[in-house]
């Protein structure tokens, strides 16, 4: 199972497999068809509470992530579905935060690891 992460704003590679946009809104300035996202998968990103809370505040960082894997927990039909992608080929999880360490795509890739290793 390969996960990889990767900005929106970053340019599709052929190494990416399935893109995932993990992010409940559409990128700012990134035009669908430039994206080549094969999903959308807006039932896995964080609540808008809790986003609005986070506010990619990095001393929020650790509450965060508490906060967001209780919500994955509470959400196992999309966390399913990413599974059943990742072991099918890689998947990149597409994101769009600008902080490539506190952002919701990185809890969920480790979240989605932890998941299949432990079950």
């Amino acid at each position: 199972m390969t996960i990889h992460l990767k900005r929106a704003y970053d340019a599709p590679a052929p190494g990416d497999g399935t893109r995932i946009l993990v992010d409940r809104l559409w990128p700012r300035g990134v035009a669908k068809a430039e994206a080549h996202i094969d999903l959308w998968l807006k039932e896995v990103a964080p609540s808008a509470a809790l986003r609005k809370w986070f506010g990619h505040d990095p001393q929020k960082w650790d509450e965060f992530r508490e906060r967001y894997r209780a919500e994955l927990a509470q959400n196992p039909e999309p966390v399913a579905q990413l599974l059943a992608l990742a072991r099918k080929g890689v998947i990149t999880l597409v994101y769009s935060a600008k902080d490539t360490e506190h952002n919701d795509a990185v809890v969920l890739k480790a979240y989605l690891e932890h998941v299949k290793k432990h079950g």
